[in-house]
């Protein structure tokens, strides 16, 4: 097969991962389009709102000089990136229940102008929008995904892998994604990766050590579950674990296909952005998961 990048399957963390949790769920996140506007679809809620603003945020720190990321107060970006996310825009059942999240949000901002830790030191740009590789260039798979933040270590001309965490929970020990971020910074960029950490936002002021995963096993992991997406596709196969009955990952978008959801909007991937209409805050018995 030749290589073509505009037909081969595209595989990155997040679309393994919703392969391995419900195919139904990879096919309706990743494969999926509306008839009428043949748009993709997606799910927005405040978890999710609260953590695009924050890594949209330090993304956008990457790009300027060292002198230059904290000139603007950090929390005056912080409350100017929330409007793109302020309202049902993040899935906000009312007002009490977008200010906790605010709140939230704002603690972390004000841990990070504390402890800036590495975002006051040297960063490393991959060039492309989207860092990508051909996973299996044959079989025309591609390995691609964004990395939250590469820090240049001089003294060894090396980079240091951090993702930014902005849930409560821990990152599973058996998570696929530092092995797809340590294959995507090996591949598409020259300098060596030498470290790899996580930073938990929201209950930590330093950044939580992670061992690097072996480059070779973790190529040949993620190869054998692209080829089984690859095949999905091919044979238009995308059954959810629990039959008809679905499951917590696919059960969602099945309510935007039977028109349970309610579309606020396109997001920059020209996807269309619903959120399922909950009860206000005030008459959840005074509780939330967050």
């Amino acid at each position: 097969m030749v290589a073509d990048k505009y037909i081969a399957v595209w595989v990155s963390h997040s679309s393994i991962s919703d392969f391995l949790h419900c195919p139904r769920s990879y096919f309706l996140k990743n494969v999926f389009r509306e008839e009428e506007s043949g748009r993709k679809i997606t799910l927005m809620n405040p978890a999710l709102a609260l953590g695009q603003c924050i890594h949209t945020l330090l993304e956008k720190l990457s790009f300027l000089p060292t002198d230059k990321r904290f000139t603007e107060p950090l929390m005056d970006r912080f409350e100017k990136e929330w409007q793109t996310i302020s309202g049902k825009k993040g899935g906000f059942a009312d007002e009490r229940q977008e200010d906790s999240f605010f709140q939230r949000g704002s603690q972390m901002i004000t841990r990070i102008v504390q402890h800036p830790g590495p975002l006051k030191e040297l960063a490393v740009k991959i060039q492309d929008d989207l860092p990508h590789y051909w996973l299996s260039e044959e079989e025309n798979i591609i390995l691609c995904g964004k990395i939250d933040w590469l820090e240049y270590l001089s003294l060894t001309d090396s980079v240091h892998i951090i993702d930014f965490k902005t849930g409560k929970s821990s990152e599973d020990e058996n998570s696929l994604q530092l092995p797809i971020y340590h294959l995507l910074v090996h591949n598409c960029q020259e300098r060596k990766v030498s470290k790899a950490s996580y930073w938990y936002l929201d209950r930590s002021d330093v950044l939580s050590s992670q061992k690097l995963p072996d480059l070779e096993k973790s190529e040949k992991k993620i190869l054998t579950i692209a080829r089984k997406i690859k095949l999905s596709r091919q044979m238009e196969r995308f059954s959810c674990p629990n039959g008809s009955a679905g499951c917590k990952y696919c059960l969602p978008f099945e309510k935007i296909i039977h028109g349970e959801a309610e579309m606020v909007g396109l997001n920059d991937y020209n996807v269309n952005v619903y959120i399922i209409p909950k009860k206000p805050y005030d008459e959840m018995a005074g509780s939330e998961i967050l």
